[in-house]
């Protein structure tokens, strides 16, 4: 009896876990949160006026979900990961998290209506790897379309797929933050880049300002 018991019950666990670990379209995924984050803002566009800082709402509910945090925030501290310990990868990674929500919440506070059009899905067939590209286009017919790439990789574990970096006109978010921060984790260490990101994330949102950091 208690064999049967063990054997559904490890049934229904794979089944589970076969079902949470099918791959999503990133593709897909990709639509869904350009049309979650541009259909809010439009909706709370009063509100977001009087206070820019719903914007970090906005991006925690409808962007974050479909971003590998902790697989991005690894790629930028490099060897610094290795030797970080886990209370030390615990607290980045939660500054890194708020950091990444001030930064696309300030530059959506840019945002002044431009249409957007994302990339069409494409074969998938035997990738852990694909670049989406995100046009957004200007109210001016004579200026090119701001062009963004987002990058997507597929866990090799569960078979998600989610974002992990952006490429905007070319430059690599990971790259230009791996840039930044180095000089800062090889002086003073992960702490004190910890610090410095819970100090950029507690910024206000203001759409009058060039972005930071």
């Amino acid at each position: 009896m208690l064999t049967k018991f063990k054997q559904t019950l490890f049934l229904v666990i794979a089944l589970v876990i076969s079902t949470s670990t099918f791959a999503n379209d990133p593709y897909n995924d990709m639509q869904v949160a350009a049309d979650k984050i541009f259909n809010t803002m439009k909706e709370q566009s009063a509100s977001i006026k009087s206070n820019p800082n719903k914007l970090k709402d906005i991006v925690r509910a409808d962007l974050l979900p479909y971003v590998q945090v902790k697989y991005a925030g690894a790629l930028i501290l490099g060897d610094a990961y290795k030797s970080a310990t886990k209370e030390q990868q615990t607290a980045y990674f939660t500054a890194f998290e708020n950091y990444l929500v001030q930064a696309f919440a300030q530059a959506l506070s840019m945002y002044n209506g431009q249409t957007y059009q994302v990339e069409k899905s494409k074969d998938l067939t035997n990738k852990s790897l694909v670049s989406i590209r995100v046009l957004l286009n200007q109210p001016d017919k004579n200026q090119q379309p701001i062009r963004i790439d987002f990058q997507w990789r597929k866990n090799t574990v569960t078979g998600e797929w989610k974002a992990y970096d952006l490429t905007a006109e070319g430059v690599s978010m990971v790259t230009t933050k791996q840039n930044e921060w180095a000089t800062i984790l090889r002086q003073s260490g992960i702490d004190a880049l910890t610090k410095q990101l819970n100090d950029l994330s507690n910024r206000k949102i203001d759409p009058n300002e060039k972005q930071k950091g």
